[in-house]
Parts: structure tokens; C-alpha cells; sequence
């Protein structure tokens, strides 16, 4: 409000200037008009009855229109515009309601400019136009003043506006202080509202639909929501100012401090933060980095020169620059080429595994020939226990390469992978940029432990922004979020560890090369332990190597009786128990013999954990061995079935899978609609209940392998015949009888052969996948491969078909 008081609002022809009043009471109420006058169209104010306002004029209708009220009564009719900026308005265009004004006096200013002072009398309407040019003449109707009524309401309005005004008077320095003496020396609550109406800081629109106001209150309450309005926006106003100066006047004082404190510094030997900065400089100079980076670089270092040592910004940056400077920027190690001793050292670490070695002799061979290969995304993929994360360390030996392992088992925000802006508080780059820096290369061997398992929540899917980490083609300008330039990764030689590809996002695995490695063999893992792990557990608890003897027989029973896996981290165990008992032997200086017997093993150790033999004598009818996948390796599996008086249901029990119960329900339907083939009365099916259950029913179970063991103990049940002994099987059925490949076999191939079983049923597509096994871990196992069904229960049951 009151801003029009002293602030000229104008810039165009017809505008209004810095307003002031003459009361109310000096406008004769019973004064007459003529009923045509002059009209003067304003383009950005309002006038109101009772207000004095000075106008310069300058369109040429309005310049006529004064000079001829001027030569005849000095009076005119003075309405607002719609449109502001509309330079010659028509009739159209101009408001119906306007006042009727005196022409107080006519100015020529220095300019050559004419100025009307022009006091506003009454409310009009106009009633018609007469004519346009040279200028507007109107007919008009007075418009009476309301009747003021002394209702209490109207008193609290008048009272709310004069308090309300005289706050924003008071909030106003551009408005001198005699204008509360203004307000308090009107009298008359109609001129009160039209004298602050005139000077509210509000458009002419608003002004005008005060002025076309008919009833008192309403125009006082339109009037107290406008003020209202701006007295909120002028104490917002002045708390921000107030807030700013503050906040100015405190970093003058410390730019004043800060610049005391520097000259102290400077005369007791110089500034740290200074020296700080030129160590960064310093450092960055030596750096061979890409021209991004470098570009960075002395951004942040301008940057940090100009932040004041005392603002939480000016540490941030400091970290910022000390990790750009600490990265290993197209620092690389040498590679070792020799790939003879490449292939001695991995021999060396590892017993078998021999895809992987091969694998990385042909990178290395690549390199060698090449001298440049963007490096490739290795998948690991086996039981627990196989090595995968040791034979990454390996790797990096026999190459010579920096090693960095990362655990990502469990990990679930994206940010510990890309990194925070550093932005945030407590902004940290992300684990990759950080084991980069820690190795102090950019072609270290990576290792991604337990990509399998990573999570996913709101904050974000890790597995996706591994899709850039692992990506050879995208690698080479990684985004660390915290770094916020980009980082080349593709020299590093990244190596994922998983247990299993189920639970890996198939775009992510799409850009690895998954090499699988299978359980170990008992030949496999006695090689292991005497290359490895017995001399490794020997050191670890202080013994020498004439202190325990451990013979092959003995190594062969703690494999066979205590452990059951694919890897070897089982029987690192059980010789740690081992060695254990033996410390503490001589610790305690008891007697014992050096070269331990089997009875030594079972007092240490306690009774066999696991007995073949339970697996070997089924002669009963119903029981068929089957093969299992497990992520641990391969197992085998028990499937039993027997019949009962009833009406042919069939029930499954053992926690099984839907695809388990499905052969279940396939194996059955082939029986029954093979019955006269199989030697099997037709009706037994409708007189007898088939339940079948596999054992150890607290572990689920589920895949297709168990097919063919499910069918065999189905037609043992109903034929009464056992199945054939130290025989297991695994393959996948179809309602037409044929056998289908399954996967896992060298797993399961293992598993059978440590548990004794001589003869093992395959599907005829698997045969390639035998192939690949040893036939050293193999030894003494006979495959038989079929493709019908029929082929199975004539091996099993020695039935022949019709």
C-alpha cells in the first residue's frame, strides 16, 4: 500500500504521478454536471472520488479532451482502460464506471509535456457514447454515494483498515511517516476507502472493481484483504532483509577475520590452507591424466582458492582434489608375459580347473601379441568350496597384477557402487573408485564376489549399474557419481564369482563370459589336500612336518566319512581339527604316534558324519536312486513309492516342487497307458492307491532330473520287482515315453561316484557332457544312454517291453 506515495508507477503517455488527496468533505455533494462531457481515458490507474492526482498527458485524444474541458467548466469524465498497453482505445475498450473530475490546474512541464492535476468528484456511468474523435464524449448518470450505515460490523472494518494501514506505513521506508497523520485526520469512512484504494500497490483491475463496489462492506472488506495481503508480503519482505544483512554482516566480519588471520600467518611463516593447495597443484602437475580430468582439476582448484577456510564447501572440495590426485589416472601395472610361468604358478595354486587357466593364457597370449585388449568379463560359476575367489588371487599373481576383492553379497544401494554426489553430507565416492585408488593401478584383477547375490530395494538396483561396470564396450568412460568425470575401467580385469546363474539379471549376464566349475572328484580333492590344504593347515597351528603323517588311505577316509560337498572347504575343516588335536598333544606333551591310523581319525574326529553303504543295499521294490543338482554340487537322491487298496489316487509327499509333482503325475499316466507293454493288469490301477515320497521331506525339491527315477520306482512298486542294485539315473520324461537331457551332470556324475554307485542311466544327449568329465574321476563307473523310457525299465527292472 502507499507505494504509488512516492514511487512515479508510470513510463507512458497517459500516467498517473506521485498521488495526494484533498478530503472528501471539500466536494460539493449537491454540485451539477452536464449530462455530456469530455472523456480521458487513464491506462494504468484508477480515480477515485475525493483523490487528487497529477496525469500526464500525451495521446492526442486526450490532450483535445482536456484542453476542451479546460475552455468550458473544467470538468471531465476520467475512466481506466482494459488493456494497458492498447495506445488508442475505442469505446469498447474503456470501463463503464469512472469518475467525474475537476481539472485543477493545467501544466506545461520543461519537456514540453502537458501535466492535468485532477480531482476526482463523483462516481459516474456511462450511459452512451457521442462521439470519438478528436476526442471522447460521453453522456453520463451520477452515481449516488451509499448511505453509510453505524452497524458495528462497519465500524470494526473501518477500524481493521486504519490499523492495518498504519502497519505497513510503518514497514514502508519509502513512505514518510506524516501519512499515518494523513490517515488519522480523515474522518469520513467513504473518502478513507477511496484515499487507500487509490494507493494500494494493486493492478488497475482490482482498483477498478473497488470503484464499481456498490455496498459499503463489501468494498471495505475487498479493501482489508488487500492490505492484508501486503502487509504479510512486507513483513516477509523485511524478515528476508533482515535475515541477508545478518548473514552479510557476518561474512564481512569473517572475510575481515580471515584476512587478519592470513596476515598473521603470512608473517609467522606462511598460510596452510595455501600450502595445502600448492601440494595439490604440485601433485597434479606429475599426474598423467586424460584432458577431462585435468580440466577438473583446475576448475576445483580455482574454486577451493576462492572458499573461505572456515565453510563446511571448502573441506569437501579438499577431499574432492585429494582423490582426483590419489586415483592411479592411467597408471598401469606391467603385465607378466611369460606365459610358461603363468601356467606353473596357476598349476601351482589350483588342481584342475583347467577352462579357466586356458582361458587366461589366451588373454594373456592376446596381450602379448597384440599389446592392447579391452578386457574381458569372466563369470565363475560353481558350489561353494571350488575356489573361485582363491583362483582369482592367483590370477593376479601369475600376472603381476594388483588384486581387489569386493564382496557383493547382500549389497542393496546403488550408491555403493556409483558413488554420492558430493553434494550431500557425508558424500563418499563409490566402492569401485575406491579399491582403484587403493591398488594404485587401473588394470588390477577385480573380483566381484557373490554377484548372485545382490540385492534390490528403494534405493536403488545395484545389478544395474553393474551393467556399465561390466560392459567391455561402455566401461572405458565409467560415471562415478562423487568423481563426476569419467573414469576408464576397461584395462581391469574383472572376475564375477556366483553359485548359481538363477539369480543373476539376464542383461547383466549377457555381458559376462561364464565359465562353470564343477564339484571335485575324491581323486580330485585327495590331489588338493596333499598339494595344499595339509601343508597350509600344518603352518597355520605351528606344526612341522614330522609331526602328523597323514597317508593317503587317511586323507581318502576323512573325505569320504566327514565331508560331502563339491568344493574342499569341508575338508579344510576336518584337517583343522586335526591339526588342532595334534597342537595341543605336544603343547601338553602327551605321547602320540606321528603317522595317524583310521582309529586315530574316528577319536578325533568322532563317529563317520556320512555311511555309503546305506546308499548301496536297495533291495527293496519301490526304491530307485536318482540324481540331484544341489548348490553345494551333486547328491543323490532316494525316491520311494508303494501301493495300498483304494481307487487309484496318487499322493506325493517329500516337499516337492511343482515341477517334481508334475513327473510325478507324467511317470504315473505313462504306466497306466502302457500298462499291457509292461506286463501290468489294467485294473490294478483302479483298485490300488500309488503314494510316492523322497525322503528327508524338510529340504525342498524341484527340477525335471528325477523323471526317470520316478517311473522306475512307480513300475517297481507295481511289478514287485527291486531295482537293479548300485544303479542311479537322472533325465527328464515326456507322456510319449522319450527321455530328455537335463544339466548338472558332472555334478551329479561325482556324486555317484562317491557314494558307490557302478552304473549310471543318462539321456543320450548327455553323453557330451561325460565326455568333458576326467575319465580318471570317472573309473570303474559304467553310463548307459538311452532315449525311451521303455530302455530305462529294461535296464532297471529287466522288463521287456512287447
Amino acid at each position: 500500500m502507499f507505494l504509488n506515495y512516492m514511487i512515479n508507477k508510470g513510463g507512458s503517455s497517459d500516467e498517473f504521478m506521485p498521488l495526494f488527496s484533498l478530503d472528501d468533505e471539500m466536494v460539493d455533494s449537491n454540485e451539477k454536471y452536464d449530462s455530456s462531457l469530455p472523456l480521458l481515458a487513464l491506462k494504468n490507474t484508477v480515480l477515485f472520488p475525493g483523490v487528487v492526482i497529477p496525469i500526464t498527458v500525451g495521446r492526442d485524444k486526450s490532450i483535445n479532451a482536456v484542453k476542451a474541458a479546460n475552455a468550458k467548466n473544467k470538468t471531465i469524465v476520467v475512466v481506466s482502460q482494459k488493456e494497458q498497453s492498447n495506445e488508442d482505445p475505442t469505446a469498447t475498450d474503456l470501463y463503464n464506471v469512472g469518475v467525474i473530475a475537476k481539472i485543477v490546474k493545467l501544466l506545461t512541464m520543461p519537456d514540453g509535456s502537458t501535466t492535468a492535476i485532477l480531482q476526482g468528484r463523483k462516481k459516474v456511468t456511462i450511459e452512451s457514447y457521442i462521439k470519438e474523435d478528436p476526442y471522447f464524449e460521453v453522456n453520463i448518470k451520477t452515481v449516488d454515494d451509499p448511505v453509510l450505515s453505524d452497524d458495528n460490523q462497519l465500524e470494526a472494518l473501518t477500524l481493521s483498515v486504519r490499523e492495518t494501514s498504519k502497519k505497513i506505513i510503518e514497514l514502508s521506508p519509502q513512505i514518510p511517516s506524516e501519512a499515518i497523520m494523513m490517515l488519522q485526520n480523515i474522518k469520513k469512512d467513504s473518502f478513507l476507502f477511496n484515499f487507500i484504494s487509490s494507493n494500494l500497490n494493486s493492478p488497475a483491475d482490482v482498483k477498478q472493481e473497488i470503484l464499481e463496489l456498490k455496498d459499503i462492506n463489501l468494498k471495505a472488506e475487498k479493501i482489508l484483504h488487500l492490505l492484508n495481503k501486503e502487509l504479510s508480503i512486507l513483513e516477509l519482505k523485511n524478515k528476508i532483509e533482515s535475515k541477508v544483512k545478518v548473514d552479510i554482516e557476518k561474512q564481512q566480519r569473517d572475510y575481515f577475520l580471515n584476512q587478519q588471520m592470513r596476515t598473521i600467518q603470512e608473517e609467522l611463516g606462511g598460510n596452510p590452507q595455501e600450502e595445502d593447495i600448492k601440494k595439490l597443484e604440485a601433485k597434479g602437475l606429475k599426474k598423467k591424466w586424460p584432458k577431462s580430468a585435468k580440466d577438473q582439476f583446475t576448475k576445483e582448484i580455482a574454486k577451493v582458492r576462492r572458499i573461505n577456510p572456515q565453510v563446511a564447501e571448502y573441506s569437501v572440495t579438499m577431499s574432492y582434489l585429494e582423490l582426483m590426485t590419489d586415483l592411479p589416472w592411467e597408471e598401469y601395472s606391467k603385465d607378466n608375459f611369460d606365459l610358461t610361468k603363468v601356467k606353473k604358478v596357476l598349476d601351482k595354486d589350483h588342481h584342475g580347473l583347467e577352462d579357466v587357466k586356458e582361458r587366461i593364457l589366451e588373454h594373456l597370449a592376446v596381450l602379448k601379441l597384440k599389446g592392447d585388449l579391452k578386457a574381458p568379463i569372466i563369470c565363475l560359476v560353481g558350489p561353494p568350496g571350488v575356489g573361485k575367489t582363491s583362483l582369482g588371487k592367483s590370477i593376479s599373481e601369475a600376472i603381476n597384477r594388483k588384486f581387489i576383492r569386493m564382496s557383493l553379497g547382500g549389497l542393496h544401494d546403488e550408491s555403493e557402487l556409483r558413488g554420492h554426489r558430493k553434494t550431500y553430507i557425508g558424500a563418499m565416492p563409490g566402492r569401485i573408485i575406491q579399491s582403484i585408488k587403493k591398488a594404485g593401478t587401473s588394470n588390477p584383477v577385480f573380483i566381484l564376489d557373490e554377484i548372485d547375490k545382490l540385492g534390490r530395494d528403494h534405493r536403488g538396483d545395484p545389478s544395474s549399474a553393474l551393467l556399465e561396470i561390466l560392459d567391455p564396450e561402455q566401461n572405458s568412460s565409467f560415471h562415478d557419481n562423487y568423481l563426476d568425470t569419467e573414469y576408464d575401467l576397461s584395462k581391469v580385469l574383472f572376475i564375477a564369482t556366483a553359485n548359481s546363474l538363477s539369480n543373476i539379471q539376464p542383461a547383466l549376464l549377457d555381458r559376462m563370459e561364464i565359465i562353470e566349475l564343477s564339484g571335485y572328484s575324491i581323486e580330485e580333492k585327495m590331489e588338493i589336500a596333499k598339494k595344499h590344504l595339509v601343508l597350509k593347515q600344518k603352518k597355520e597351528h605351528g606344526l612341522k612336518a614330522k609331526d602328523v603323517n597323514l597317508t593317503q588311505k587317511i586323507i581318502s577316509k576323512i573325505i569320504k566319512d566327514y565331508t560331502r560337498e563339491s568344493g574342499v572347504r569341508s575338508l579344510d575343516r576336518r584337517l583343522a581339527g586335526v591339526m588342532r588335536n595334534i597342537a595341543k598333544k605336544i603343547a601338553t606333551e602327551e605321547h602320540f604316534e606321528s603317522t595317524l591310523t583310521e582309529k586315530d581319525i574316528v577319536k578325533i574326529l568322532g563317529p563317520e558324519k556320512f555311511n555309503t553303504e546305506k546308499y548301496l543295499e536297495v533291495k527293496t521294490p519301490g526304491v530307485a536312486v536318482g540324481l540331484a543338482w544341489t548348490r553345494v554340487g551333486g547328491d543323490i537322491l532316494f525316491i520311494e513309492s508303494n501301493a495300498s487298496p483304494g481307487k487309484g489316487s496318487l499322493t506325493l509327499t517329500g516337499n516337492l516342487g511343482d515341477v517334481m509333482k508334475e513327473s510325478a503325475t507324467t511317470a504315473l499316466s505313462f504306466i497306466k497307458s502302457n500298462a499291457e507293454s509292461l506286463g501290468i493288469d489294467p485294473e490294478y490301477f483302479e483298485k490300488h492307491n500309488i503314494h510316492l515320497h523322497v525322503p528327508e521331506g524338510a529340504t525342498p525339491k524341484d527340477g525335471p532330473s528325477a523323471g526317470i527315477t520316478m517311473i522306475t520306482s512307480i513300475a517297481s512298486t507295481v511289478l514287485q520287482k527291486p531295482v537293479k542294485p548300485f544303479i542311479a539315473m537322472t533325465g527328464e520324461i515326456t507322456l510319449r515315453g522319450k527321455v530328455l537331457p537335463v544339466g548338472g551332470i558332472k555334478e551329479k556324475v561325482l556324486a555317484a561316484k562317491r557314494s558307490g554307485i557302478i552304473e549310471i542311466i543318462l539321456c543320450l544327449d548327455n553323453k557330451k557332457d561325460v565326455d568333458q568329465i576326467n575319465e580318471n574321476y570317472v573309473k570303474g563307473v559304467i553310463f548307459t544312454y538311452v532315449e525311451t523310457m521303455q530302455e530305462v525299465l529294461q535296464k532297471t527292472l529287466n522288463i521287456n517291453t512287447k
